[in-house]
């Protein structure tokens, strides 16, 4: 293996991008760009009955969406191709033979029914499951005539039982695997096709990739790999298993769980920055938490890393830096990003002046924590607020009559929006009453809240007719 930085993100296209998978491609990128390597996409497509329809194109677009780009793979193109495994199927099959002829794999012959009665029996006893070698101890002349026969067969990797192998962890260190431990693995189906175990292998070692950054769900797939690196006398790659993603009760994310899908965060209105920062630093410690991709490319310390075997999702914190990030936008990315949501939220919008429109998205800008929060934020201007007449009385207790009667001598001068805040201020000031409760009791009869858009914000959006409406209606 010549001495440069190959990695690779290996996905199946079995269906949409998890939280999992986005965090293994981010690491891939970040090590790659921070040693100056390259990041190779190889789509591990040999499941065919899994694979979903145009689920390649969409790895391919979400990398792209989240800013991850890749040096080496479909469309892209290198040397090491092909990046599709349905496309590999020879130099597996050449390297299968290689194995067979140093006698270091053989054919197995057993039924599936076989297999499960000896598991059941070999549980029963108390034994780990494992395949007992039988079909290892056939004679040539015998599996001739199951050859003849026709009868269905895998190839099995020979496990050298005596034999402790080592790899290289970034996170763990070094990593034994005692290979008594583990059985005679199988590297074929019964169809003739090759199992992960071993396309992965092949793949990367004919791509030369030196560091394989995977979940740490493969670690037991590792000390098979490591097996097939040994029985071809290869050097192994250095590995980080990344550690899996939970959720709040310690159980692996999952399906039931929002924002386990980059879908979900996508249509949630969560940016790509926030999320790329937001798994960049989960499970971690960062002095400066905030950092664009490119930032963390150059700051990430690889040769500090936490070797806990599972990190726990925080959505609360998510949505933090999401709304960092979309305060980092510049007002017009904003109004493009939240526009598609205006519009399905608030059809009105459509035919609204744009600089209005504009105006509108700017002034909520300090509240939105994900994209999809604009759909209520502007819920005021384009909808009349209901007044809750109970939830007022319970916010504002003992005082809530005195605040609306005083709101109600100042609505003379409501046709001027800016005399009318005035004067409600000096009155206030006036009064044993606090600033903070008349005002915020003035946003919730105009706006349906009690915190959020400034006070001279919603005066100068909200036109005066309107102010007046709802303000009468509230106090009558």
């Amino acid at each position: 293996m010549k001495n440069k930085i190959r990695v690779r993100f290996a996905p199946s296209p079995t269906g949409i991008m998890h939280l999992g998978n986005v965090r293994a491609a981010l690491m891939n990128y970040l090590f790659a760009r921070q040693k100056n390597g390259t990041f190779v996409l190889r789509m591990e497509d040999t499941d065919t009955q899994r694979n979903v329809v145009e689920a390649e194109k969409k790895i391919i677009i979400h990398l792209k969406w989240l800013g991850l780009g890749y040096d080496e793979g479909p469309l892209a193109g290198g040397e090491y191709g092909p990046y599709f495994q349905t496309e590999r199927t020879q130099l597996y099959a050449e390297k299968l033979t290689e194995l067979a002829g140093h006698n270091k794999a053989y054919r197995c012959f057993c039924s599936k029914e076989r297999l499960d009665t000896m598991r059941e029996r070999q549980r029963a006893a108390g034994q780990p499951p494992r395949y007992d070698r039988t079909c290892a101890l056939i004679s040539e002349d015998k599996i001739q005539r199951k050859l003849d026969a026709k009868l269905p067969y895998i190839w099995r990797v020979k496990v050298n039982e005596h034999q402790i192998l080592d790899i290289k962890d970034l996170a763990k260190g070094t990593i034994s695997f005692e290979m008594k431990n583990f059985s005679d693995f199988a590297i074929t189906r019964q169809d003739g096709s090759f199992t992960f175990i071993f396309t992965n292998f092949v793949d990367d070692w004919l791509m030369e990739i030196s560091h394989v950054i995977r979940g740490e769900d493969h670690l037991s797939n590792t000390a098979l790999q490591a097996a097939l690196y040994d029985a071809f006398m290869l050097k192994l790659p250095t590995f980080w298993h990344l550690p899996i993603i939970c959720n709040q009760n310690g159980e692996k994310l999952s399906k039931r769980d929002f924002g386990f899908t980059l879908h979900d965060l996508q249509n949630a209105g969560f940016l790509p920055q926030a999320i790329v920062n937001y798994l960049t630093i989960i499970g971690g410690s960062f002095e400066k938490e905030i950092q664009s991709v490119h930032d963390f490319a150059q700051t990430f310390n690889f040769e500090k890393i936490p070797s806990s075997s599972s990190i726990k999702y925080d959505l609360e914190k998510l949505t933090w830096i999401n709304h960092q990030w979309v305060s980092k936008l510049a007002d017009h990315e904003l109004i493009a990003s939240v526009m598609p949501y205006v519009h399905e939220a608030h059809p009105e919008s459509v035919t609204l002046n744009q600089e209005k429109l504009n105006e509108l998205i700017i002034a909520i800008k300090p509240e939105i924590k994900t994209l999809v929060e604009v759909k209520q934020l502007l819920a005021f201007y384009f909808q009349d607020p209901r007044f809750d007449a109970n939830l007022f009385k319970s916010t504002m207790g003992d005082n809530a009559e005195k605040i609306l009667d005083l709101i109600r001598s100042e609505l003379h001068s409501v046709e001027k929006p800016e005399e009318f805040l005035k004067e409600l201020k000096a009155k206030i000031k006036a009064s044993d009453l606090k600033m903070k409760e008349v005002l915020s009791s003035v946003r919730y009869i105009l706006a349906e809240t009690f915190s959020g858009i400034g006070m001279n914000d919603l005066f100068k959006l909200l036109e005066p007719e309107k102010i007046r409406k709802r303000l009468q209606k509230a106090l009558n």
